[in-house]
Parts: C-alpha cells; sequence; structure tokens
C-alpha cells in the first residue's frame, strides 16, 4: 500500500507540474521546510529557505508571464518537454525506495506515469489555451491561465494532504485528462482540415 500512494503522490504531483511547472516543488518545498512531509534524499534540495524563496519567485514570473497573450503560447512550447522531465524527476522521486537494485522499473514507472500525467496535463492546457484563442482571440486565455494555476494548486494539495483519497481521483483525473487532451486534440485537427479545404 505505501508503494501505491508513493506512486500517486508522485503522479499527482507530475499532472500538476504539467499545468503549472514550479507549483508541485513549491508545495514538496513548503511541506518539508515546515516539517509536513518528509521528502526522499534525491529531493533534499528543496528543504530550505532559499530554495522556497527561489521557487516562489519563479513561480509568480511563471504565473505572471501567462497572463501575456502572445508569450503564454511560446511557453507552452517551451513547458512541454520541461513538464515531462518534472513529471518524471518527481515520479522518481517518490519510486526510489521500489528496489534499489532495479533502476530500470524505478525509471519505467517514472517516465510512462510521471511523464505521462505531466504530457496529459499539458496537452490538455495548451490544446485549451489553443482553443481559447481560436474562440475569443485570446481573451479568454486569463480564464485558462487561472484555471491552470488552481488546478496545479489543487492536485499538488490533494497529492500531499490527502493521498489515499488521491489514489482514487488521480487515476480518474489523468483519464478525464487523457481524454480531454484527445477531444481537444480532435476538434483543433478537425478545424485545421476545414480551413485546408
Amino acid at each position: 500500500m505505501e508503494t501505491l500512494i508513493s506512486l500517486v503522490i508522485g503522479i499527482g504531483l507530475s499532472a500538476a507540474a504539467g499545468f503549472r511547472l514550479l507549483v508541485p516543488f513549491l508545495a514538496l518545498s513548503l511541506a518539508s521546510v515546515f516539517g509536513h512531509f518528509p521528502i526522499s534524499p534525491e529531493m533534499q534540495w528543496l528543504n530550505s529557505f532559499p530554495a522556497l524563496e527561489a521557487l516562489a519567485v519563479g513561480l509568480l514570473l511563471e504565473i505572471l508571464a501567462f497572463y501575456i497573450p502572445w508569450f503564454d503560447h511560446l511557453l507552452d512550447v517551451i513547458k512541454v518537454p520541461a513538464s515531462i522531465i518534472a513529471g518524471t524527476l518527481i515520479t522518481a522521486s517518490f519510486t526510489s525506495h521500489l528496489d534499489p537494485l532495479d533502476p530500470f522499473l524505478q525509471w519505467s514507472l517514472a517516465i510512462v506515469a510521471g511523464g505521462g500525467a505531466a504530457a496529459a496535463a499539458k496537452t490538455l492546457a495548451g490544446g485549451t489555451r489553443a482553443t481559447s484563442t481560436l474562440t475569443t482571440g485570446g481573451f479568454g486565455n486569463f480564464i485558462v491561465a487561472t484555471l491552470e494555476v488552481l488546478g496545479a494548486i489543487a492536485l499538488s494539495t490533494l497529492a500531499l494532504v490527502l493521498p489515499k483519497l488521491a489514489i482514487i481521483l488521480v487515476p480518474l483525473l489523468i483519464g478525464v485528462l487523457g481524454w480531454q487532451g484527445y477531444r481537444v486534440w480532435k476538434s483543433k485537427r478537425s478545424f485545421d482540415l476545414s480551413i485546408g479545404k
């Protein structure tokens, strides 16, 4: 059960990284600095006030940057690989205790589950932003940006505070994100094909 909870925490935080890259790192740093949550040796760099301050400033800049209409799309392009890497690293840190002699299992789970959760969340966020830009001329993007921040905070909090509930909700959320991401991709593809006619 402990392994499952660790994995779900990692996946939940990875999905949060897909919405806002620095939110799960800041959440881990806050929980660690104030002694509410033990973190793995690989993530001990988060357990300091300088790291906490740097992440808070970085997150503020990340949030503000997504409210700039043209800049948010550039950030989406950059954040896809960054989110996948962050999700993989977060999940790997939570699965490091599985079998120290078999890092293949740890990193396979991290890449598939953590990187996949981050990619699904980022795909949904990016697709929603693209749809918002097409339908509102970019004026609705601030709503999308706000929902992304709130989603990242909710996922991070749920994963760290209520991990047993997250066992049910995180897989459900990943399924919904995957389905919504597919629907956004499909509608965007249909829109692109109709323009090409």
